[in-house]
């Protein structure tokens, strides 16, 4: 198993964690494991006084299934963004309104006219999901349509606790718009394979893909689900 991201409750209230536990680690198997062809994932809730003995360097892979799957080490940065559902995520009264290119025009929100026969597609790329990695937040619908999980403990209705992501903002001039100020810079100069600043972790989860871990809200220590996405 590779350490693929280690969270601290005080950079991240969100996280919850269970009992006295302030600090989230992530690892992964760098293989894709049968039935679904993805890296099998563990989470560990931990007390971070009482972690003593600390490596220097994480243990490299004997061997993975291709690099993707073996994280850069990086530090991270957190920081609280906002963010909106999917518009499959949403009923059909507001799909149908995100579709008026008529109210986008009346509210005066300065939408470019090329998105004046999809409108939806505004939303979508400059407002709802927020690409990169992340802590909650909505799911990244694309591979299929939504559809709730629920625990395999107590059948409560899972929630995205993390999302590890191939890029940190999408190519082209509109799915940068999600890019960090002090990376736009970079982000609009041209870059060598490998070196793009959109994946300063190299991780590229499936077909450059977005993978979900969902824990349950009851209890953070049962059983918890992924998905690709």
């Amino acid at each position: 198993m590779l350490p693929v991201a280690q969270l601290f409750l005080r950079d991240i209230p969100l996280l919850r964690p269970p009992g006295q536990a302030d600090l989230l680690q992530v690892l992964w198997c760098p293989y894709e494991h049968e039935p679904d062809y993805k890296p099998s994932t563990a989470l560990f809730w931990r007390s971070a006084a009482e972690v003593t003995d600390i490596l220097a360097t994480p243990p490299q892979p004997y061997e993975a299934d291709y690099p993707g799957y073996v994280p850069e080490p990086c530090v991270l940065a957190p920081e609280t963004i906002t963010e909106y559902p999917n518009s499959l995520d949403v009923g059909q009264e507001l799909q149908q309104l995100l579709n008026d290119w008529n109210r986008w025009q009346a509210a005066a929100t300065g939408v470019d006219s090329s998105y004046a026969e999809y409108p939806r597609e505004f939303y979508d790329t400059h407002l709802a999901n927020a690409p990169g990695w992340k802590v909650g937040g909505w799911p990244p619908w694309g591979r299929t349509d939504p559809y709730p999980r629920y625990c395999a403990v107590c059948e409560a209705r899972m929630l995205p606790l993390l999302t590890i992501a191939s890029f940190e903002w999408y190519g082209g001039d509109g799915g940068r718009s999600w890019t960090p100020q002090e990376d736009q810079a970079a982000a609009a100069d041209s870059h060598y394979a490998g070196l793009n600043p959109s994946q300063p972790t190299r991780v590229e989860v499936g077909s450059t893909d977005n993978m979900q871990i969902y824990i349950c809200p009851t209890s953070p220590e049962h059983l918890h689900t992924d998905l690709i996405q």
